[in-house]
C-alpha cells in the first residue's frame, strides 16, 4: 500500500478522525468482542476517555496496512 498520508486520504473517509469501538467494529467488519479485545490488548492503540475508548483513525489504518 501507499504511504500513511495517502492511505489516510483514501481509507475510511466517511469516518471521523477519532472513532469509537462500534465504529471500529464497522470499519473492520468484526464482532464487538474482537473490537474491544483489539483496543484492550493495545493491538490498535487507543485512548480511554471516561468509560469509552477513542481510537484515532490513523491507528486503524496503520493496523490494516501493518505500519504500526
Amino acid at each position: 500500500m501507499g504511504t500513511m498520508k495517502e492511505n489516510y486520504e483514501l481509507m475510511f473517509t466517511e469516518y471521523p478522525d477519532l472513532v469509537d469501538v462500534v465504529q471500529l467494529r464497522e470499519m473492520l467488519a468484526i464482532g464487538i468482542s474482537l473490537a474491544y479485545r483489539l483496543v484492550r490488548d493495545k493491538t490498535i492503540p487507543s485512548l480511554k476517555v471516561g468509560r469509552e475508548y477513542k481510537i484515532p483513525k490513523r491507528n486503524v489504518i496503520a493496523y490494516l496496512t501493518n505500519q504500526n
